[in-house]
């Protein structure tokens, strides 16, 4: 099934973009069963191959009894799932310029076209809203609905001092989404801080917004990047 393949290849992909490292994750709806989704095991995504992916219900239980553990935050992706039917692909990562973001009160906003989609709005998460004393991680359905009641139908959320989540319509635009986050807030603060102190930053108003978001799927980056990595791991 050619989604396994991307999926694997979207975790390099992210992995090579400094986004996620040991820690993070992709997933993706069963295009053929929207009532599943496609995750891997409890491994680091740079070392995923197709063996490795799992397929995990809206509970994330896995379909097969037998199968290895996944991700302690698979609850991110179930509770997102069910509460966007059109979200296909998920990505939660940790990517380390949006942190900053996610626990100041610094808005991320809208300053390079390719990250249009920040102006379709970005709000933080933060887990004390659904249980205080926690280790910051999403293990549980309730951590997870909360996650999506915040995400709403926007294209991404941060999480307090955690990284963030982005979504899809496919695979491809989660991850050229998750890409361009973090390359948008790097944007972002060096703009904010030229010369040594704040200065007035020039964002995307809505129209540029708007103009953007209809043709960003990201279809000439995600054919570079898979066309690479289909090549190196041939080689493995």
């Amino acid at each position: 099934m050619s989604i396994i393949e991307d999926l694997v290849i979207a975790s390099r992909i992210c992995v090579e973009h400094g986004v996620i490292d040991a820690y993070g994750h992709v997933s993706a709806r069963n295009p053929e069963n929207p009532n599943t989704y496609f995750i891997s095991r409890d491994l680091a995504p740079e070392l995923i191959t197709q063996a490795d992916i799992l397929e995990l219900d809206m509970e994330s239980k896995p379909i097969k009894p037998d199968s290895p553990r996944s991700y302690n935050e698979r609850f991110i992706h179930s509770e997102i799932y069910k509460a966007r039917p059109d979200v296909h692909s998920i990505v939660h990562n940790h990517s380390p310029t949006v942190v900053p973001f996610s626990c100041t009160n610094c808005e991320l906003r809208p300053i390079f076209h390719m990250a249009a989609f920040i102006g379709l709005g970005i709000p933080n998460w933060d887990i004390r809203e659904a249980e205080l004393g926690t280790d910051m991680l999403v293990r549980n359905s309730l951590h997870g609905k909360s996650l999506a009641d915040k995400l709403g139908a926007h294209p991404a959320a941060l999480m307090r001092g955690h990284g963030s989540v982005v979504v899809g319509e496919k695979i491809q635009i989660a991850v050229g989404r998750t890409i361009y986050l973090e390359q948008n807030a790097k944007m972002q603060y060096q703009a904010m801080t030229m010369f040594g102190k704040p200065t007035e930053v020039i964002y995307m108003d809505d129209d540029e917004v708007s103009a953007n978001v209809k043709w960003q799927e990201y279809y000439r980056s995600w054919d570079l990047w898979k066309k690479k990595w289909q090549k190196k791991l041939a080689q493995e």
